[in-house]
């Protein structure tokens, strides 16, 4: 659950950050944060 909030606060200021970016760029954002996510799962064992 602790790693769903970091990437749910990642995507929330990413979308506050970069209002004016375009559909695609949200989508490669929650993407990206989504691998960092499965990363610190397997650094933090969660």
């Amino acid at each position: 659950m602790k790693v769903y909030i970091i990437w749910l606060a990642g995507v929330i200021l990413w979308n506050y950050g970069y209002p004016e970016a375009e559909p695609l760029w949200d989508v490669i954002a929650a993407i990206i944060l989504s691998f960092i996510s499965i990363g610190l799962k397997r650094y933090l064992k969660f």
